[in-house]
């Protein structure tokens, strides 16, 4: 009988986890944005953004679910363009390509081309007046772990770095990252596998990425694109006891 009641109760269990990812899924657009937000001024040593952009458009496009996900670049960030773009694109996801500070800044672009530090609360402020329809935020920035996590007061899920990390390492993990994304996996599993492939091409900054979620979000139910209707499916199917 005790067996009975622990299968019993483990597939109630299976069951409010399946419903709960249903009806997650039921709420998802058939199109997401993901917002490319990429700075890299003049005074600054310069980033190789535009490789990291063309491995994730190539990733991207790879994937599974290609055609639900609109690759939005957006170059040489103003202050001002940043609301200009989330209110033009409405996106999903928003990522934020080129420096950051040890004191928790992003840099930005000034009408000249220089750098220009936007602090975390700023940034903070930029998402939560913006945040109805961001899903995830990706700082793909040294030293941005603060801002990462800040902002999950706001949003679902954001990704921040620990510390500095290098023009390959940021290429090889954000385009995993989306790949994974893309093949309808949730923000969990696609982190780690950005994770794993910085591992195989024995690149030793696999612990700088940091994983945030907002309270009460469960990062492995987290799903961004919407599956096929064969893999939608699956879901309607009750879990059987083991």
């Amino acid at each position: 009988m005790d067996d009975m009641s622990n299968v019993i109760t483990k597939h109630g269990r299976l069951h409010q986890e399946t419903q709960r990812t249903l009806e997650s899924i039921q709420k998802l657009p058939e199109e997401i944005n993901v917002l490319f937000l990429a700075s890299n001024p003049i005074d600054q040593p310069q980033l190789r953004l535009d490789e990291e952009a063309r491995s994730i458009s190539e990733m991207i496009r790879k994937s599974k679910h290609r055609d639900s996900i609109n690759f939005i670049s957006c170059w040489a960030i103003r202050t001002i363009d940043v609301l200009q773009s989330l209110n033009e694109h409405n996106p999903s996801i928003v990522h934020f390509s080129g420096h950051g500070s040890a004191n928790d800044e992003i840099v930005f672009q000034d009408s000249k081309g220089n750098a220009k530090f936007i602090t975390k609360e700023a940034i903070v402020q930029a998402m939560m007046a913006s945040s109805e329809g961001i899903r995830l935020v990706f700082f793909n920035t040294c030293y941005s772990h603060n801002q990462a996590e800040a902002v999950t007061e706001h949003v679902e899920a954001a990704i921040g770095m620990k510390t500095s990390i290098g023009d390959e390492a940021a290429r090889i993990f954000s385009s995993q990252l989306y790949s994974s994304i893309g093949f309808g996996f949730s923000v969990k599993k696609a982190f780690e596998q950005a994770k794993a492939l910085l591992m195989m091409e024995n690149i030793d900054e696999d612990d700088t990425p940091e994983l945030f979620v907002k309270d009460g979000v469960v990062a492995e139910e987290l799903i961004i694109v919407k599956p096929s209707h064969a893999e939608y499916a699956l879901y309607h199917q009750s879990p059987s006891p083991p």
